[in-house]
């Protein structure tokens, strides 16, 4: 994998997001010349607290819902492989904000993949979507199980898995530009400073000496540390690239571990680090997925891949980024380091 990313243009729309960032640091350390489009970065991000900066090739702070700049832009970087991750990612905030996420998560993806038709470089496409797709149930839900969206946040990415298919269908499958959607679990690592979620909470409520609100103990999720999924997009990537049909489609990138209720992963930390934290039920909650599976056997057959980080490292790790400071480590090496020792148990 090393060798493939040298020199190759890479564009990761969102990169100044939470899962964008890590991914950008990671091309950067492949060899990859990272682009990036994406809103300015939060004060509070791991963007910023990395200085991510120094890394990108290019930054483009737009919005993708402005189709006149976004075309201009991408045309003008011409890149060879496109990881599109900039959306608006939060279930909570698509109730506060319906036609915004509706916007930013399917005319914001319209105005991206129109605009790499114009591109004479591109040769693969990764477009991020989520496991909210599928709905609820009891069941692992396996790449050609029906899409839903009982909510305007899982709704908006059912709409952007079919639009990502048609732009396929219609215009990149005759030049040979072969593209899949991606599909993980509930991602968590370092760095994620986003609201309404419960791994943030957990930190902000350690550093503030603050008691945690934790809604929805009960609910399950397919919790993974970031780099798993973000392996896996990597191996997905490159095959796309050498140009093999098989591959173009959409992918699970779930954990192995059965699934864990929100409640007991605040137990996991609460066995590291010690907080006061006290469970409510919200009367009139918005509507939110209770149960989430996923089937990820698809992508260990075909691709080879396979999640490594079980939930207790992942919980060691995540602590280790946000109080390693004691050390005076920057979050920079420390977020290579992660990266790094990834790599590493790859290789075993």
């Amino acid at each position: 994998m090393n060798n493939f990313w040298k020199d190759k243009k890479v564009l990761v729309t969102g990169h100044t997001g939470f899962k964008g960032g890590w991914l950008s640091l990671w091309l950067y350390l492949l060899g990859a010349k990272v682009y990036g489009i994406s809103l300015k970065p939060n004060k509070k991000s791991f963007y910023n607290f990395t200085k991510l900066e120094k890394i990108i090739y290019r930054s483009n702070f737009i919005d993708i819902t402005n189709f006149k700049l976004t075309k201009k832009k991408i045309i003008e970087m011409n890149p060879q492989i496109v990881f599109h991750l900039a959306a608006q990612p939060l279930v909570l905030e698509s109730y506060k904000l319906p036609l915004k996420t509706l916007k930013t998560n399917i005319v914001g993806t319209a105005n991206v993949l129109e605009s790499l038709k114009k591109c004479n470089n591109i040769k693969s496409i990764i477009v991020v979507t989520t496991d909210k797709i599928y709905g609820s149930s009891n069941k692992k839900f396996i790449e050609t199980d029906r899409l839903a969206g009982n909510d305007i946040y899982s709704a908006s990415k059912s709409s952007v898995e079919l639009i990502s298919t048609a732009f396929y269908t219609s215009f990149f499958k005759k030049k040979n530009i072969l593209l899949s959607t991606v599909r993980a679990g509930n991602v968590i690592g370092g760095g994620d400073f986003s609201k309404h979620r419960i791994v943030p909470d957990i930190i902000n409520s350690i550093k503030n000496n603050k008691r945690l609100i934790v809604r929805n103990p009960f609910h399950t999720r397919p919790w993974q540390n970031i780099l798993d999924p973000l392996y896996g997009y990597l191996i997905l990537a490159e095959k796309l690239f050498k140009g093999n049909k098989n591959f173009v489609g959409p992918w699970n990138f779930g954990p192995d571990e059965k699934n864990c209720k929100v409640k007991s992963l605040v137990k996991k930390f609460l066995k590291k680090k010690k907080f006061k934290y006290k469970e409510i039920k919200i009367k009139n909650s918005v509507n939110e997925t209770k149960l989430l599976n996923l089937n990820n056997n698809k992508s260990k057959l075909k691709l080879k891949w396979k999640p490594i980080i079980n939930l207790n490292k992942s919980v060691d790790l995540i602590l280790n980024w946000n109080f390693f400071n004691k050390k005076k480590t920057d979050y920079y090496k420390n977020s290579v380091d992660q990266i790094i020792q990834y790599i590493k148990l790859v290789k075993k």
